[in-house]
């Protein structure tokens, strides 16, 4: 039985990269280019900085206390990567045509502008470049949506934040303006979606739409995700953000109330990496039960720890869970942007996704539960979405479509 109480792993020597020298105020921006940053809030910042790939990732803090966190990080620790904060104001607040950027709270002075406050707070911490603090865009409330991108045109350096409704991305005359919107900005424009759970799931259409968005959009960026992440950046997006926590790779709209998992509380959450999706611990531990657990080889656990090692919140648990995580979706990052850019890594991905589809019948006839895992909508559509021009993309999409049937 493998310690579940064993210090926490050293990062490897290869991921212990020297990080990228602080970059100028002219070339803030060009620093974010095609890499993925992680999503977190400042308490679990700790959890991860030891895994990150400092050459093709970076932060973005997000909930309270994330410019004291951001300050903390470019002073007392000499963090020097790429540092965004996102004023997550969408979460509180929608944005209207009078009010694309929102107050945060009633307790600010009636005549600051939210904008200007926002953007000076988060240059004076060292941010990489500031994002806007944006209010929620209701799905197709395009007069929200163009007053806040004609507010940013004017501006430079800035990361136009985009948290829209996942309602723009079910049909084409919504994407349509969408795109006419977010063009009319010069610099990068970080799209963010909401709806409960898996935004991308709700919608046939919506994966195709999100690419075709990130292909038509110069510098658009995909932030608060899950492993859309990587298909935005296959598609070519500036960058991209994964949530590190299943409240992060989302929004719910104001007003709602988020949906979770039934044991949330009880076990964190961990990848698995064959099958792309998160489970909880428990949830592992209770599926691998009378089967031996597959052990993992990524850097945080170096052959040492068996994904059913997280059935509980206890101890470093969660520490070691985040750490895992983290590890593996590094180890995607690097493979990802060894690629060509264009083509080969759209095939990349789409490969990965059909492999990840056709490894689920085939871990529950190990476990000998038919219904043990059950591929992910979100998944399944990334999968049937192959590379227009890829020589065996219609073989991928029939495998794919055949899983969907099943």
């Amino acid at each position: 039985m493998i310690d579940p109480y064993a210090p926490l792993p050293r990062p490897r020597s290869d991921l212990a990269q020297p990080p990228d020298a602080p970059q100028t105020r002219s070339g803030a921006l060009s620093v974010l280019q095609g890499r993925m940053l992680l999503q977190v809030t400042p308490a679990r910042v700790g959890y991860l900085r030891t895994q990150l790939d400092a050459s093709r990732s970076g932060l973005v803090l997000c909930g309270k206390n994330a410019l004291r966190q951001a300050r903390k990080l470019r002073g007392q620790d000499q963090f020097s990567g790429p540092l965004l904060v996102d004023p997550a104001v969408y979460e509180s607040r929608a944005a209207s045509e009078e009010e694309p950027f929102p107050h945060a709270s009633e307790d600010t002075f009636a005549f600051d502008d939210p904008l200007t406050v926002s953007l000076a707070e988060q240059r004076a911490v060292g941010v990489t470049a500031p994002m806007t603090p944006t209010g929620y865009i209701q799905a197709e409330d395009s007069e929200a949506l163009k007053a806040a991108a004609q507010r940013v045109a004017e501006l430079d350096d800035v990361v136009f934040a985009v948290p829209v409704d996942v309602g723009w991305l079910r049909e084409e005359d919504a994407v349509r303006q969408l795109i006419a919107c977010l063009r009319l900005v010069k610099g990068p424009k970080a799209i963010m979606l909401g709806g409960q759970m898996d935004p991308l799931a709700r919608h046939a259409k919506a994966v195709g739409h999100l690419r075709q968005v990130i292909e038509e959009v110069p510098g658009a960026a995909l932030l608060r995700t899950d492993l859309a992440a990587f298909g935005a950046l296959a598609a070519g997006a500036a960058f991209t953000a994964f949530g590190a926590g299943s409240r992060l790779r989302h929004i719910v709209a104001p007003g709602e109330k988020a949906k979770t998992s039934k044991g949330f509380s009880t076990s964190p959450h961990v990848l698995f990496p064959e099958l792309m999706d998160f489970f909880l611990g428990k949830t592992l531990a209770d599926r691998f039960a009378a089967a031996p657990a597959p052990v993992c080889g990524c850097a945080a656990c170096g052959g040492q720890w068996a994904l059913d090692a997280f059935a509980k919140n206890a101890g470093e648990r969660p520490a070691r869970a985040a750490a895992h995580n983290v590890a593996v979706l590094m180890g995607w990052l690097r493979t990802l942007t060894a690629t060509a850019p264009g083509l080969a890594r759209q095939k990349w991905w789409h490969e990965r996704c059909c492999a990840a589809v056709e490894q689920y019948p085939l871990v529950n006839a190990q476990l000998r539960q038919p219904d043990a895992f059950k591929v992910p909508q979100q998944l399944k559509r990334w999968a049937l979405a192959a590379p227009v021009s890829a020589p065996d993309g219609a073989k991928g999409q029939t495998k794919a479509e055949d899983h969907r049937r099943s």
